[in-house]
């Protein structure tokens, strides 16, 4: 069987192009007919909330820990289970006019350790290639130019230091703390800090948090397209749900 001769991979990376400048230009020119704030608050739409605990479902059968308990039996592995998610959150400038932007995935995977009342060690793993917006269009620019997912398809946050507690947490409580850690983007590692909430039931951990970035601190530019422009900063954010192993 021959092989396909090289001028259709070239015809295929031109109909990609095409498509995503093609879609990138529609969005122009509905803010154009429409007008910037109409196509931001109703083409668009308000952009969902960043990430917060509360309100998750423990995934065992029994019941949570009544409000106030002490938890015990923290120690060992959780990892991240239904519920969890992870993206982005982005200002674009479109002829003047913010447009907050949020992408996100259910493709999340996370391994925490806890022992002796302290978060020892922490991985969080995000298929970038994943991440979904309102528009396949941006979407497109963003996965295959930005942060080109063929070469970086994932993004993984790092703790690089323990999260020690006191005391025993309380079921029902929500902690606020800042995690030192390595987020590793576009193929770049730098060293951050994640400002987390943290809530427990008795049976599930919940933890939402958001990083600030640089685009360029991670070699991704942002895009300028004339009428629209990314802000050169953004949030990572990030919900998951910890369920303990074994």
């Amino acid at each position: 069987m021959s092989s396909p001769s090289p001028s259709h991979g070239g015809n295929r990376r031109l109909t990609v192009i095409v498509a995503v400048v093609g879609g990138i230009v529609a969005l122009g020119a509905a803010a154009a007919v429409f007008g910037p704030a109409f196509y931001r608050d109703v083409i668009v739409g308000e952009a969902p909330p960043a990430p917060t605990v509360g309100g998750s479902t423990p995934a065992a059968e029994s019941s949570p820990a009544p409000a106030g308990d002490p938890l015990a039996g923290l120690d060992g592995s959780w990892a991240a289970s239904e519920g969890s998610f992870a993206g982005y959150r982005v200002d674009e400038v479109l002829n003047g006019t913010d447009v907050t932007v949020v992408g996100r995935t259910e493709d999340v995977e996370a391994e925490v350790e806890v022992a002796a009342l302290a978060v020892t060690a922490a991985t969080v793993t995000v298929d970038v290639g994943s991440i979904a917006t309102d528009e396949g269009a941006r979407d497109a620019y963003f996965r295959d130019n930005a942060l080109q997912v063929s070469d970086f398809p994932t993004a993984t946050f790092t703790l690089t230091e323990p999260l020690e507690a006191t005391s025993a947490p309380e079921a029902g409580s929500e902690q606020t703390v800042e995690a030192a850690g390595e987020l590793t983007l576009h193929g770049v590692t730098q060293a951050v800090t994640a400002e987390l909430q943290v809530a427990f039931d008795g049976r599930t951990a919940e933890v939402a948090g958001s990083i600030p970035v640089t685009f360029a601190d991670y070699g991704v530019q942002a895009p300028s397209l004339g009428f629209v422009s990314v802000e050169p900063e953004g949030f990572v954010e990030f919900h998951l749900v910890l369920d303990k192993e074994g």
